[in-house]
Formats: C-alpha cells, structure tokens, sequence
C-alpha cells in the first residue's frame, strides 16, 4: 500500500539523530520553509471559499471549523481569536475539535476516530445552508472530520477541506478542497511540524480575508478590536490617532467618553473633518 506524503520518510532527515544541536535545528527550519511554498501554491483554490465564507457571515450563517489533535486545535485557536480582534461574535465563528474542549491541552488521540460523533456535533449545532463548515485533517483521513463533513453536505451546508496530502476521505467529503503539499516530515508522520504551520498559514489568511471583506478592518487597522485590556487600550488610541490623524492624547479622550468603541470614535472624526 503507497504511504500519503505526511506518512512518508523524508530523506533530509533520515540521520537527524546523529547531527548536533545547530544541525538539527537548520534541518527543521529549511523544511518548515516549505509551508510557506505550500500555503502560497493553494491559494488559487481558498478565494472560491472565502467567497462563501463572506457571503455566509453577510446573512445569518456561521463558520465552523471542525478537526482533530493539532488541527482541531489550531481550528479553535483561529475561531477563539476573531471575537476579540475584529469584535465578530462568537456564536458564528466556532472551532470544533474531536473529544472536545479537554483535547486542547491534552491529547485525546481515539476521538479521531469516532465518525458517529463528527456527525452528532454538526447535529446538535444545527448546521443549515446558510452555514459553512471546513473540515482540517493533516492526513485528510480523520473519520470525525469525515462524519462531520457528510453530516454537513446533507444538511446543505457549504462544505471545505484543508489536508496536507493530495487526496484522502475529507476531499471527496467536501464541495471546495485546499491541499497542503508539504512533503514527510522530518521526524516521519509528526504533522505537528510543517503541515500544521500550513495549516495554522492557511487559516490565518482565511480568516484575516473573511473580516477584511466583511468590512470589520479600517486600513490595515482593527477599527472593531475589543479593548478589553491596558496593553489593548493603549493599542486603541494608537489605532484611532493613526486613522484620523489627531493625538493619541485626544484619542483616548474620545474613546473614554464612548466607551472604547473604536469604530465609533472614528467616524465622529471623520464627521467633522
């Protein structure tokens, strides 16, 4: 049976355990070059679905990422942060990992394999049309992502994958398919290394797309961030003072009177400019 490339020996590596520190490292670092090249070669296929994507959040539709081990977790760690970066809510922006939240901080390595429970979660949220639910699976095989996946498309939900190998059971499973080519990895089937640095490249790039499209970025500035802290505070008035051009002084005046509402404090700027 032919191994998929993210199970295969990779023959930059084979020696590793013989090289030094300085060694090891530069072995590491040459191949995570390659998630780069390989997020950069699938971009084509992620505009078809950053397009549903936004058209979805338009209306009333929601995203999920659903996932398991490294991938499920990179999934919630990209949903976690939309809320506080762009003040989208979190009800319809949901990462999904397989055993659930607990497999965040500790592995679970069966609840991959749990078909049934792939398609009970997609189920108990209500997944309809208007959603779209994006399948990540370093391997493209995980049958929790599987059922996940099959649960969604005959509810009628957009459906992606995002794998790391040419083909596997989440791409026939999935309307828009994204694959990472990043090769064997240096310690052979740890797609913890390059796969899910694509995978964490790749999700990044949709999700920064999707809010810049859905207008929630002034610029190149988080004009709905949620200043909920000092450090975020202060990044509040240097964002306003950079968008309207007065003080960071009288920035953060205006923000204090409006609550920190960035976007608010904006627009009564520029109102009277």
């Amino acid at each position: 049976m032919m191994r998929q490339q993210t199970e295969g020996v990779n023959e930059q590596s084979r020696d590793i355990d013989l090289k030094s520190i300085p060694e090891i490292l530069s072995i590491i670092n040459a191949e995570d070059r390659k998630a780069v090249d390989a997020v950069g070669s699938a971009l084509p296929d992620l505009v078809p679905l950053i397009e549903k994507a936004v058209e979805s959040l338009s209306g009333s539709g929601r995203i999920f990422y659903v996932g398991a081990g490294t991938s499920g977790r990179l999934g919630v760690i990209d949903a976690a942060e939309c809320p506080p970066t762009y003040g989208f809510p979190a009800e319809r922006f949901v990462g999904i990992i397989a055993g659930g939240l607990g497999s965040l901080v500790k592995a679970h390595e069966t609840a991959e394999d749990d078909e049934a429970n792939g398609r009970q979660v997609i189920a108990e949220h209500q997944v309809g049309s208007e959603d779209v639910v994006i399948g990540i699976s370093a391997s493209g095989g995980a049958p929790f992502v599987c059922g996940a996946l099959r649960e969604a498309r005959e509810r009628g939900a957009v459906t992606g994958a995002i794998l790391c190998n040419q083909d596997g059971p989440i791409a026939r499973e999935a309307e828009i398919v994204i694959r990472l080519l990043t090769g064997p990895e240096v310690i052979s089937g740890s797609t913890r290394m390059k796969a899910a640095t694509a995978q964490k490249m790749l999700l990044t790039s949709f999700s920064t797309t999707v809010m810049v499209k859905l207008g929630r970025v002034t610029g190149n500035f988080m004009t709905c961030m949620r200043p909920t802290n000092a450090k975020l505070r202060e990044r509040a008035k240097f964002i306003v003072s950079n968008v309207t051009g007065v003080s960071e002084q009288v920035a953060g005046e205006a923000l204090e009177k409006n609550g920190y509402d960035i976007r608010k404090t904006v627009q009564e700027f520029r109102s009277c400019q």
